[in-house]
């Protein structure tokens, strides 16, 4: 997808690696990683994003602070989020909609999955 840069936001090295190679094989080309919230923080202070996908369990800042701080954030008030999670409580999906995510996926996913989320997301 040209000319849209995604941060995604994974603890896991392995995660990261399947999450990056997921972007790439769905066409996102301008792909950052962060290992945990505050190093979001830290590239969203290089960069801009158009679209930003976050775990929720992480250390240093999980996914809930770190959605609490972009939705702060006057670029990032409106900027589409996408929870990526092995949370899949029924409550847990409440609990990230009220915080402010656009989209919810339960990990493990596949790339379409992905693509699919993403891309309801992008037209709407």
């Amino acid at each position: 997808m040209e000319g849209i840069r995604v941060l995604f936001v994974e603890d896991s090295p392995t995660m990261r690696r399947i999450i990056h190679n997921s972007l790439n094989r769905i066409g996102f080309d301008d792909v950052v990683e962060a290992e945990h919230g505050l190093d979001a923080l830290e590239k969203i202070r290089e960069y801009e994003f158009d679209l930003i996908l976050t775990d929720w369990n992480m250390p240093e800042m999980d996914g809930e602070q770190l959605v609490e701080r972009l939705r702060k954030n006057p670029r990032y008030k409106e900027t589409p989020i996408i929870m990526l999670t092995t949370r899949g409580m029924h409550d847990d999906v409440i609990t990230a909609v009220r915080m402010g995510v656009n989209g919810y996926i339960v990990k493990p996913f596949t790339p379409d999955v992905l693509k699919k989320k993403i891309s309801d997301i992008l037209v709407t």
